[in-house]
């Protein structure tokens, strides 16, 4: 996707803002998606004074000019190094932990940003910034949902959701680790950009899960294997990542064990740990993150219209 052209009068804009990408729709009143764009200005390139240039050159054609638009923005724009910081809400807590929306400085009249709050951890540390939307958006749709949420990605998330809060998460650096691994070690001569191997991602998962502690020297024996044996950068890509997400796997155990899981995403990635998973005899079921984020959102706008209506600060 690329910043939008079309003009589309947007009742609200949510944005969810990556340290890589930042993604944004334009929302009707019934919270229903009417545009989407995606812009390749992550948190991670942009300094404070860059996030409303970038934020309009994908908006700008959302925008109602009669009137001031609400954009609502989650992920690592509220992030120290972001555009505005804003606090962690510590768990178990409600996602947002009711802290108020912190509003971003802007010079364009015509728009309002509302930047949602992280959450933290503090036994063991951990914190997450924009997967708590996700959160919200889940407990909205399922209000009942008692279970553990897995959010594949470059930090992969497992979060523990009972009674409408998040009791506690765990992150593992599974896709940081592949790119490393594949990228900047011993391993790069065997890896490509294409090719994969579904048997091959499968073994590993099971030789993971079956002997963790091995893991450090079957990831040698990739570079060993292309080697002597000729195995293909497919199948190499498919060995790393299955024995790297099989260590999370077992590692993971003590939040999916026993629980009603969900699995966030249609990606392929999300698709290789419903297939890890699989292999522990679990069957989690699919929600689409867009759905999570824009109903998180809406959660988020829905308080402030409700605060403003009452009068309170939020």
């Amino acid at each position: 996707m690329t910043p939008s052209s079309e003009w589309t009068a947007a009742d609200w804009i949510a944005v969810f803002w990556g340290p890589t990408h930042m993604r944004a729709w334009a929302v009707g009143p019934e919270n229903q998606v009417l545009a989407e764009a995606e812009s390749e200005a992550g948190t991670s390139t942009l300094t404070p004074d860059r996030f409303e240039p970038a934020l309009l050159d994908t908006v700008l054609g959302w925008l109602d000019l009669t009137r001031v638009t609400d954009v609502f923005v989650c992920g690592m724009a509220g992030a120290r190094q972001g555009w505005v910081e804003t606090p962690y809400a510590t768990v178990p807590a409600p996602p947002r932990g009711g802290l108020p929306l912190v509003e971003a400085p802007v010079a364009d009249d015509g728009i309002r940003v509302h930047v949602l709050p992280g959450m933290r951890q503090d036994k063991p540390p951990d914190v997450m910034r924009g997967e708590e939307t996700l959160m919200a958006g889940l407990i909205a749709r399922e209000s009942k949902f008692d279970g553990v949420v897995c959010l594949p990605g470059t930090h992969t998330k497992w979060v523990h959701i009972s009674a409408g809060e998040v009791v506690s998460f765990a992150t593992f650096m599974t896709g940081e680790l592949f790119g490393l691994l594949s990228a900047s070690s011993v391993l790069h001569y065997t890896m490509d950009e294409g090719g994969w191997s579904d048997a091959a991602f499968d073994m590993a998962v099971e030789e993971s899960l079956a002997m963790p502690e091995q893991v450090a020297r079957k990831l040698f024996g990739i570079r060993a294997e292309a080697l002597l044996m000729d195995l293909s950068p497919g199948e190499s890509r498919a060995r790393l990542s299955g024995l790297l997400v099989g260590i999370e796997i077992s590692g993971s155990k003590p939040y999916w064990l026993g629980r009603d899981i969900v699995l966030v995403g249609e990606s392929e990635l999300a698709t290789s740990y419903a297939r890890a998973l699989a292999s522990c005899g679990l069957s989690p079921r699919r929600h689409d993150p867009t759905d999570l984020v824009i109903a998180g959102l809406g959660a988020a706008r829905a308080d402030l219209l409700a605060t403003r209506a009452t009068g309170t600060q939020g």
